[in-house]
């Protein structure tokens, strides 16, 4: 870089009305009359292949079938059996490489069924509704769920379902985890990770106390005590490092927390946002990121991957969404150094890479990028606060196939758990297979 620019990060970028409409809906919810009609396209395959593929195994045919025969609210009695948060998942779920992607039509066409926005056009209905399930007797039994997460609210409302009282501990100050503080504000619109708590806590039997910490104040032998079994939703705590020098350096930022900002923001012309936006990663947060960069007035955002794009965690159409939001992605690009001036990051060296056999290899060819902000999205990672209680597996919590842990009274689910695919659907899944596994020890 020849000439260092001063850093230009600031807030208002944009016009007033242009924020409502650059984070307005990703997918406007279907009409009933184009509900209908996509439903009419299902073939309602024996032996499902959508099902199949779904890791909360919906009976993705029969919520079709039901809304293709006009009632919508037994479609979502179908999806909220198997996902209490069947609304959220039909929103943020990649249905592109689950569902949609084994799809028949998909197969033959390369159109599917419109799987995802099915089961949100259900839901949606559904949620204006009474809670679709009813409490059972009390049992007398109390379970602890610490995380108001996706996999702490599905255990907690199954728990519920079979009539134990469920006491949910969350750090935070809002419930939700990863659906209120980590997904896009462009997927989740009008407070809908808020008003999906209240319906799962409808269904009644359930508490939950905000600001409460597992290592801080809250100890997990004292739960185990004072609780007949603990379900642990943890999630992630920690972000990766990228081990260079300066990573400390103002404008070397990372992108969950500045997301969770984005996300509780009641004004998003008040954030601010560099002009020359670096990311680097190439899963779903940093997609997450690069977009809303862009979409909050930043000129140039550009994603750096070490590796080429067919190997990038985020899905091909994401990577499409960002491409289409002005989004350069940069492959085969790995960072080298943080270019800083004044304790202040002003820019990038990177370094091109490349596969030699199976091993990814820097080539030495090296070049630089200006940026005002440099955000971090190269992955999270598990924090034990359990200090070693528990058993872990690839430096997650180990778990047996009914989330069970290396402790008689404690279960655990979500990202927090060693083999888990780090999908909302996926840890939804986890906590009510938790659920049924610690209702079935406590019916002993």
């Amino acid at each position: 870089m020849a000439t260092i620019k001063a850093p230009d990060i600031s807030a208002k970028r944009l016009k007033q009305g242009e924020y409502a409409a650059n984070f307005a809906d990703l997918h406007p919810p279907l009409t009933a009359h184009e509900a209908l009609v996509e439903s009419d396209r299902c073939y309602f395959c024996y032996d499902a292949p959508c099902m199949n593929a779904c890791p909360t195994s919906i009976d993705i045919p029969m919520f079709i079938r039901e809304i293709q025969t006009g009632n919508p609210t037994a479609a979502a009695k179908t999806i909220f059996n198997q996902n209490i948060l069947g609304g959220m998942c039909a929103r943020v779920c990649p249905t592109e490489t689950l569902c949609e992607q084994v799809c028949v039509r998909e197969v033959a066409e390369g159109k599917p069924v419109k799987i995802g926005l099915l089961q949100r056009y259900a839901t949606d209905a559904a949620m204006q509704e009474k809670q679709p399930f009813t409490r059972a007797p009390s049992s007398g039994k109390k379970v602890a769920v610490v995380g108001a997460g996706p996999a702490g609210l599905a255990c907690a409302h199954r728990l519920a379902m079979h009539g134990h009282g469920v006491t949910v501990f969350d750090a935070k100050k809002k419930s939700g985890g990863l659906n209120e503080f980590g997904i896009a504000a462009y997927k989740a619109v009008d407070d809908f990770a808020q008003k999906e708590v209240e319906f799962v806590l409808s269904i009644g039997g359930i508490t939950i106390e905000h600001g409460k910490a597992l290592g801080k104040g809250l100890k997990l032998a004292q739960l185990e005590q004072d609780f007949d079994a603990v379900f642990l939703g943890l999630g992630y705590a920690g972000v990766n490092a990228l081990g260079l020098k300066h990573e400390d350096a103002k404008g070397v930022e990372d992108a969950v927390a500045y997301i969770a900002d984005l996300r509780q923001a009641k004004d998003l012309s008040k954030l601010k946002v560099g002009r020359r936006v670096l990311v680097i990663g190439g899963g779903m947060t940093a997609i997450d990121i690069a977009v809303q960069s862009k979409l909050l007035g930043a000129e140039s955002v550009t994603m750096l991957y070490r590796r080429g794009r067919a190997e990038m965690k985020a899905s091909s159409y994401e990577q499409e969404l960002a491409l289409s939001h002005g989004v350069v992605i940069e492959e085969w690009a790995a960072p080298k150094k943080l270019l800083t001036k004044s304790d202040r990051v002003v820019g990038l060296k990177i370094e091109r890479t490349a596969m030699k056999g199976k091993k990814l290899v820097g080539t030495g060819d090296t070049y630089e990028l200006e940026a005002d902000v440099i955000f971090k999205a190269i992955g999270q990672n598990y924090v034990d606060v359990t200090s070693g209680a528990l058993a872990l597996a690839e430096g997650r919590i180990k778990v047996d196939e009914h989330k069970k842990t290396s402790r008689p009274k404690v279960w655990a689910g979500g990202d927090c758990v060693a083999g888990n695919r780090a999908l909302t659907v996926a840890a939804v899944d986890d906590g009510r297979r938790a659920a049924e596994s610690i209702h079935a020890q406590l019916s002993q």
